[in-house]
């Protein structure tokens, strides 16, 4: 540990020792040597670690105490070793109530060198006891800048540090100028060591490779990349979880100024405007991360010492009571094994009156499920018995067949005037007859389906075999059978029933079938109907055709 702090000590006063040599300035004090101070970090979820509480370094610098209302004086700025060719010079007022502090800079390399994240300078004043205040933000032209800024401390010592944007609330480890107190000072000057802590070097990033560099267009004012930067540093303290509502304001306040940069006549003063406040909210944001983090870890450890604490006092007392019931065990051995006897008993009882209710719920279930069978059953029964009292019924009136689409009722040509498609008063009179059968029976659908022979062109066919199915559907309405119960439509040559060579079979091809359906008669009578019709099933009766064997064309 020893040989540390001496090399660490080398390396800070070798680069003052060589400028000594090279100007009359005075260069920083020797002791002005950092110290690390521990760092507690936490792991994301890709494993990197990033620092939540702040990891700091201590350093020393001169503070002076300037006298109230003393008038004005002037001190030096010296580079460090970070940047040796920096100078500076100040001149600081004490007036009633502030002091005001005037301060020009020269050779000033840009804050990017040290890192991707460093984009600007700050300003801070270091009291005594070692606390930084914000004074500024120190702007390059070319590698000089001027500053004017106030103060209400009275003594104080000046810094400059490279920043990631210029609402940082901490300053960093990269401290490359310090005031320096000349020999021509005048007024009572006090001298006094200020001690201070800083931010380590990559303490706003995971580490420094996770930074990209971001690239700046210098015909846009710098601000708008020290949001950027802002944002992403928020974004990197997890602000977007811990303090989202800041955050969110924050990234729509640098949304905004990028909106602005990319318009053809931007407005430098409201972009600068929005993009330093986005620089504050996010500065804030990430604060409000770290410091509700730090509460989040120190809240677990409470709770895990009070969780040790508690487990250690449950487990002395549980001890104690152990000690105390081994007594009582032993006089009360006979009531529990007493006891013991009794519950099993009563556990036995209980499971046998469980097993009891469970087998008469199974009873009863298998009750149910017969009852609900035999419903089932005899509702199938009852439709099969109701389709065939239908197709019994319509049987007597015009040929009816049983087929999985329904009960089908064949009405062959002759009923039809030749070639036409209104309805023979014999036709009417079977109507008349299956419209009465039908509404008997609530629930049931017609279709009627017009069909032909092959003689003629399609679209006779096609509007003969519609007309005549039309003329079914409407005389039947017209019975009182419901609209919504009956439709109608024309296949023409389409689906034959016979072979349309013969004379035989295009009569048979020229006909309406009427498909009486529906849920009330269920399925097709009988296990053995199950495949489609063919139109050559068996009919159970058939209607005389008192032109059978002639030819008729229609």
């Amino acid at each position: 540990m020893v040989l540390i702090r001496w090399f660490l000590l080398l390396v800070l006063i070798l680069p003052a020792f060589a400028q000594n040599n090279s100007t009359t300035s005075t260069a920083p004090d020797p002791a002005q040597q950092t110290q690390a101070k521990p760092s507690q970090t936490q792991q994301d979820e890709s494993g990197a670690d990033y620092v939540f509480k702040v990891n700091v370094v201590e350093r020393s610098a001169k503070a002076v105490n300037y006298r109230h209302r003393g008038g004005a004086t002037k001190i030096n700025f010296a580079g460090t070793e970070l940047m040796p060719k920096a100078r500076g010079e100040a001149k600081v007022e004490s007036k009633q109530g502030y002091i005001e502090i005037e301060v020009e800079f020269d050779n000033l390399s840009k804050p990017v060198t040290f890192g991707a994240e460093y984009m600007t300078y700050v300003m801070w004043a270091v009291t005594p006891e070692g606390r930084a205040i914000n004074l500024g933000e120190v702007l390059l032209n070319g590698n000089r800048s001027k500053l004017d800024v106030t103060t209400d401390l009275q003594a104080f010592g000046l810094i400059i540090t490279a920043e990631p944007y210029f609402a940082v609330t901490q300053p960093s480890n990269l401290v490359v100028m310090e005031n320096v107190i000349r020999p021509d000072t005048r007024g009572r000057v006090e001298a006094i060591e200020a001690r201070y802590e800083l931010l380590e070097r990559g303490g706003y990033t995971k580490n420094l490779t996770d930074m990209e560099p971001v690239v700046v267009n210098y015909d846009l004012p710098l601000e708008l990349y020290e949001a950027k930067n802002a944002v992403r540093i928020a974004r990197l303290a997890k602000a977007d979880q811990y303090a989202a509502s800041s955050f969110e304001r924050a990234a729509g306040l640098l949304k905004q100024a990028e909106q602005m940069a990319s318009e053809k006549k931007i407005d430098k003063r409201t972009l600068v405007m929005n993009a330093r406040q986005a620089v504050q909210t996010a500065e804030d944001a990430r604060a409000i991360s770290l410091r509700r983090q730090e509460e989040e870890r120190l809240a677990d450890e409470r709770a895990a010492a009070a969780d040790r604490e508690a487990k250690a006092r449950a487990e002395t007392e549980a001890q104690t009571r152990a000690r105390l019931q081994a007594e009582a065990d032993r006089e009360a051995a006979e009531r529990s094994r007493l006891e013991q006897m009794a519950a099993a008993d009563k556990a036995r009882a209980e499971a046998e009156a469980r097993q009891r209710a469970l087998n008469e719920e199974a009873d009863r279930q298998r009750q149910a499920a017969e009852a609900a069978q035999q419903a089932r059953l005899k509702a199938e029964h009852d439709k099969e018995e109701l389709r065939a009292r239908l197709l019994q019924q319509l049987n007597t009136i015009l040929e009816t067949r049983d087929t999985p689409r329904g009960l089908v009722v064949n009405m062959s040509d002759v009923l039809f005037d030749s070639g036409q498609h209104t309805l023979r008063p014999l036709a009417r009179e079977k109507l008349a007859k299956i419209s009465g059968i039908v509404l008997a029976y609530p629930g049931l659908k017609l279709e009627a389906e017009g069909h032909t022979d092959s003689v003629g062109s399609d679209a006779y066919n096609q509007k003969l075999s519609e007309r005549r199915a039309a003329s079914v559907q409407g005389y039947l309405v017209s019975q009182s059978v419901p609209a919504d119960a009956i439709t109608s439509v024309g296949l023409g040559k389409s689906d034959p029933v016979a072979d349309n060579k013969t004379a035989k079979g295009r009569q048979q091809n020229r006909r309406v079938e009427l498909i009486v359906s529906g849920e009330v008669i269920g399925t097709r009578i009988g296990a053995s109907q199950n495949a489609p019709s063919t139109g050559t099933e068996p009919s159970s009766a058939t209607v005389p055709d008192p032109n059978s064997g002639a030819q008729n064309p229609r």
